[in-house]
């Protein structure tokens, strides 16, 4: 073990449990101390999901990148585990980036990028599930690899697998053109790659840059997701600079991504650089990272900075992505409430219900009204806004009021479907976490809000009148 590999684990065991509880999301994995970012090395290894993660554990900004560990057998329940990764190597030594993860014959592989001066590499490290070793042929991928005029400074964020003996990787880049593209390695022996194509490009329409790609397959078809830089906004489909983006469609006989269809993966304020793995059985499952790099409002005094979100399901209908919560989060409510309604002008609702750790689920069945408004984290004037508008088919979600001392930004909205029968809307929160999922989850908003956990109410606001059915539950692990 190196010298700043035992530093980074003795630092995080001196100082993590120390962390207040009570600021610590319930259900939610989230920073032991300091820095948090992109998931890493989601995956299945000995009957448990290991999530890694890009971590600084000396302090809540982004440094030196070092890879955090923890694990779950529920997606629930988080178990800490000691620091996995630290830039302790000359192709490493400006940061273990992000990176991927599966067990084969009996070992954890981790394929991480390592950054050196101006240069990223892909490197692999093996171990048991508490310790890994870095191979002695690192750096296993390098730029030189890529075709000609291809940058070896943005070329990052490698997801492993392997198919009928042969190992893959998918890795974020820059083509000729500084254009964002995903590339395709593959190798026999995690030593010696070799390159196989181009899968897909932004086209100078998706960013300039794709961060942490992931390809799989899901009910038949090819889903490739991938975070874009430096976007450019298209109506309320897709948002100015760091989005995430699912591409539809099948991967040719050439290793090349022939697209169906491209639409955004979340809509909130805080979504970037989601993973999947595929569970035990069978279901695939993504997680992301709730925070957005231009958006930091991590309160001043927090000695953690980073959640992820909720694991969530994913399918595929009519050539779309759903993702819904999984379904083990059901295990840990408390406290049904359900009630049937009639939300009207001019009257609150601000006794009815209150939580911040809550799944709370609506089912409209009338909504005869311009808006229909929820208020979340009610107290002393602070609020969060939650607004359907029926006529213009959008849901807004606002964090002006949330108690916020930053100019960032709080306001999002999303396209949705006209209203039909009936109209679901989920919502999970957790302390400081909103997940929405609208129509089993065929659009979602993760968003996050830093108002005092005192502040818990929540109201419903109409000017004419919403048909509602409600079911609310708390969530408490213990």
């Amino acid at each position: 073990m190196s010298d700043l590999l035992k530093k980074a684990q003795i630092y995080q065991e001196e100082r993590a449990d120390k962390v207040q509880d009570i600021h610590r999301p319930e259900f939610h994995a989230s920073s032991p101390v300091g820095w948090m970012n992109d998931p890493n090395g989601w995956s299945l290894y000995r009957e448990e999901y290991h999530l890694f993660f890009q971590y600084h554990p000396y302090s809540t900004q982004c440094g030196t990148m070092h890879w955090g560990h923890m694990k779950t057998k529920d997606f629930i329940k988080w178990e800490r585990m000691p620091v996995a990764l630290a830039p302790d190597m000359s192709y490493d030594k400006n940061g273990c980036f992000s990176g991927s993860a599966i067990e084969n014959k009996g070992e954890h592989i981790l394929m991480y990028t390592g950054v050196y001066e101006d240069c990223q590499v892909q490197c692999i490290a093996i171990g048991d599930g508490v310790n890994y070793t870095k191979l002695e042929q690192n750096p296993v991928i390098t730029g030189q690899m890529l075709p000609e005029g291809c940058s070896s400074h943005d070329f990052r964020d490698p997801k492993l697998w392997m198919k009928d003996g042969i190992y893959y990787a998918v890795i974020g880049s820059k083509n000729q053109e500084n254009d964002g593209q995903v590339v395709i390695f593959k190798s026999k022996d995690l030593k010696k790659w070799e390159y196989v194509n181009s899968l897909d490009q932004s086209n100078k329409r998706y960013g300039a840059m794709w961060e942490c790609p992931d390809l799989f397959e899901l009910d038949g078809q090819d889903i490739l997701i991938t975070s874009p830089q430096f976007m450019e906004a298209e109506e309320l489909e897709f948002h100015n600079g760091n989005g995430t983006i699912c591409v539809i469609g099948t991967v040719d006989a050439n290793s090349r991504l022939i697209r169906k269809r491209i639409h955004t993966i979340d809509y909130g304020l805080d979504f970037y650089a989601p993973q999947t793995l595929k569970a035990a059985d069978g279901r695939r499952i993504m997680i992301g990272w709730m925070q957005s790099w231009d958006n930091y409002i991590t309160p001043e005094g927090f000695e953690w900075s980073g959640i992820m979100s909720i694991p969530r399901v994913l399918s595929l209908r009519n050539d779309r992505l759903y993702q819904y919560p999984v379904r083990e989060v059901e295990a840990y409510r408390q406290n049904q409430f359900t009630k049937t309604l009639t939300v009207e002008a001019g009257n609150s609702y601000i006794q009815l219900i209150k939580g911040r750790q809550i799944d709370l689920i609506l089912k409209l069945e009338k909504a005869e009204c311009s808006y229909f408004e929820m208020k979340l984290a009610c107290g002393e004037g602070k609020y969060t806004n939650v607004t359907y508008e029926p006529m213009e088919d959008t849901i807004t979600f606002d964090r002006t009021y949330s108690g916020l001392h930053k100019d960032v930004v709080c306001i999002r909205k999303m396209k949705i479907d006209s209203f039909h029968d009936e109209m679901e809307i989920r919502i999970l929160m957790d302390k400081y976490t909103v997940e929405m999922f609208i129509d089993e989850g065929k659009y979602t908003m993760s968003s996050l809000i830093y108002t005092n956990l005192d502040f818990d109410g929540i109201d419903f606001i109409t000017d004419g009148k919403v048909q509602l059915n409600i079911e609310k539950y708390d969530i408490i692990v213990q």
